[in-house]
C-alpha cells in the first residue's frame, strides 16, 4: 500500500493541497539530534538551566520539532530551496505534534511554495513555516510510480 501522500505526487500535486500527519517527540530524539547537529545548549538537558529560563521541563530542539516538514517533502519528492522557521511555543517530551503543510503555490516551470503549521495536543500553534521547492516534474513522477509498483522499498512511510 503506497503512501497516501505520495501517491498524490504520483498522480499530480495542485494549489491548496494539504497533508496533515503528527508525530510524539521524545527524549532520546533529542539526545540523538543533539549528537548529530552538535548541539547541546542547556535547555534541552540540563533542569537547572531549564528553570532560570522558564520552561516547564527540558524541550525538544527547535529544528527536530520543524524537520517534520521532512515527510512531506520526502514523500513528494520536494526539492527545498528554502525554509523560513518561527518558533512559537516550546515542544516538551512526549507532545504530539500535528503539522498540516498547504501548498500555497505552483508554477509552469515546478517552483512552489508551502506554509506549515504545527500544533499540540493543547491546539496551541508551536511553529510555522514558508518553504520553497521544486516539485517533480512528469518523467520524475513516473520514477515515483515505479517505485511505488515495486514496494516502494526504501520508504519506511510505504
Amino acid at each position: 500500500m503506497p503512501n497516501l501522500i505520495r501517491q498524490q505526487a504520483i498522480d499530480g500535486l495542485q494549489e491548496n493541497d494539504s497533508f496533515t500527519y503528527s508525530r510524539t517527540f521524545n527524549q532520546k530524539e533529542t539526545e540523538i539530534f543533539g549528537n548529530i547537529t552538535r548541539d547541546y545548549n542547556p535547555v534541552h538537558y540540563d533542569l537547572r538551566w531549564v528553570k532560570v529560563k522558564g520552561f516547564n521541563g527540558l524541550i525538544c530542539h527547535g529544528l527536530i520539532v520543524g524537520s517534520m516538514i521532512c515527510e512531506f517533502g520526502g514523500q513528494v519528492g520536494w526539492l527545498a530551496t528554502g525554509m523560513n522557521f518561527k518558533f512559537i511555543k516550546p515542544v516538551y517530551f512526549g507532545d504530539t505534534i500535528t503539522c498540516t503543510i498547504t501548498i500555497t503555490k505552483i508554477e509552469d516551470s515546478g517552483r512552489a511554495e508551502a506554509k506549515a503549521i504545527l500544533i499540540n495536543e493543547a491546539n496551541e500553534q508551536v511553529c510555522y513555516a514558508h518553504l520553497t521547492g521544486r516539485l517533480p516534474h512528469d518523467h520524475e513522477r513516473e520514477i515515483l510510480r515505479l517505485m511505488v509498483e515495486e514496494g516502494d522499498p526504501t520508504n519506511r512511510l510505504a
